[in-house]
């Protein structure tokens, strides 16, 4: 397993400098946003001097390009108009992961909230935008990773297999996030990786403590959630409640191989989190310890 950041976590710098603060933190490889107007990311359009310009600093530095994270979601959405601009998007992503020869792209799987009407409906039209986009993924050497998450059609890990067992394509995996599956009240570690081991093809990995662990979840979005939402707040990793030690002894045993990515969320909540350079370097610290133990 090899550790990632991402930059969620480098809100205020460019890719460049965020990949040379993950190598200052002895982290190996970078997981990068792919959105407009998000300093340290790749815009959706244009961007090829971007992409250059990363693709020489990783070079440079000897780091790897773990992936990619959009935040399209449209892709089950009732009208034909915005479900299809998010499948163009995501195309234009996978040629720019393909550019950037990063292996994976986060996913949401559509747009969902508890209560939302004509789930089989906008059930049916997921499966469908994500197998055909799988197709094009196959063909770019990359793999979609649908991640279990709040406000989509995955927030449990029941949910996502369910999902990539209905798509059918050897390009579309799961992205595992076990910090998503606790603030929403869903499975542990014990029974998610069993459930999800035979498609998990990336890791995120944050960790948190609840302000109120009996609060129901509740967000009116899918990438953030507001602050006078939030049960939870934000923590290095190793200082918050999720037991990242047996966690990873467990993602060992089913063999799991890819990267260990740091979603260090400080774009979204500063005020829980000390500056980058010290969170991220906290973190990969213990996850190398932890490696190293296993």
């Amino acid at each position: 397993m090899k550790i990632s950041g991402h930059t969620l976590g480098t809100p205020n710098m460019s890719v460049p400098e965020a990949l040379q603060l993950f190598h200052n933190a002895g982290i190996q490889a970078a997981e990068i946003i792919w959105a407009d107007d998000y300093p340290a990311g790749i815009p959706e359009e244009n961007n090829m001097a971007v992409v250059n310009e990363i693709k020489q600093s990783a070079d440079d530095l000897g780091m790897e390009i773990a992936g990619l994270t959009p935040y399209m979601s449209d892709f089950n959405h009732l009208d034909p108009g915005p479900r299809q601009r998010d499948f163009r998007r995501m195309l234009a992503c996978i040629e720019t992961a393909a550019t950037i020869r990063a292996p994976h792209i986060r996913v949401y799987a559509g747009n969902f909230k508890p209560g939302d009407r004509n789930r089989l409906e906008k059930w049916n039209w997921l499966v469908d935008s994500l197998h055909r986009l799988g197709e094009y993924a196959q063909q770019a050497g990359v793999l979609l990773c649908v991640e279990n998450h709040f406000n989509t059609m995955t927030v449990s890990a029941a949910e996502t297999v369910a999902l990539v067992q209905a798509v059918n394509s050897p390009a579309v995996r799961i992205l595992y996030d076990q910090a998503n599956l606790t603030f929403t009240h869903n499975e542990p570690y014990e029974q998610a990786i069993p459930l999800q081991q035979k498609w998990i093809s990336h890791v995120h990995v944050k960790d948190l403590v609840f302000i109120d662990p009996n609060k129901p979840f509740s967000a009116d979005a899918v990438a953030r959630v507001k602050a006078e939402d939030r049960s939870v707040r934000s923590r290095v990793v190793g200082e918050g409640i999720l037991d990242w030690a047996a966690i990873l002894s467990r993602l060992k045993e089913i063999g799991y191989q890819s990267y260990l990515s740091l979603e260090y969320e400080y774009r979204w909540h500063p005020q829980d989190l000390p500056e980058p350079e010290e969170g991220f370097r906290r973190s990969a610290e213990t996850l190398s310890k932890i490696l190293a133990s296993l």
